[in-house]
């Protein structure tokens, strides 16, 4: 098996979940398929997802809710 890092897409705010009082996206131990959402970055209002390239497992999340990152930032792991 193969880890892989999901990277932020652009600069901006990670947020988890789609609002506030939703449950989050992904959670470690989770099994995912290819095209799954993990998240979201937001930049200047606008909501942009963050989707997986590969299926497997995620085994670390890396960024918590409503944390600034930067381009290329890693925000988590999947195992295939």
């Amino acid at each position: 098996m193969a880890q892989h890092d999901i990277v932020s897409p652009l600069p901006g705010t990670f947020y988890r979940r789609a609002s506030p009082d939703a449950a989050p996206y992904v959670e470690v131990g989770m099994s995912i398929d290819e095209g799954t959402v993990v998240g979201l970055v937001e930049v200047m209002k606008q909501f942009n997802d963050v989707e997986t390239t590969i299926a497997g497992q995620v085994t670390e999340v890396l960024v918590e809710d409503g944390e600034p990152v930067d381009a290329g930032q890693v925000l988590m792991r999947i195992e295939a």
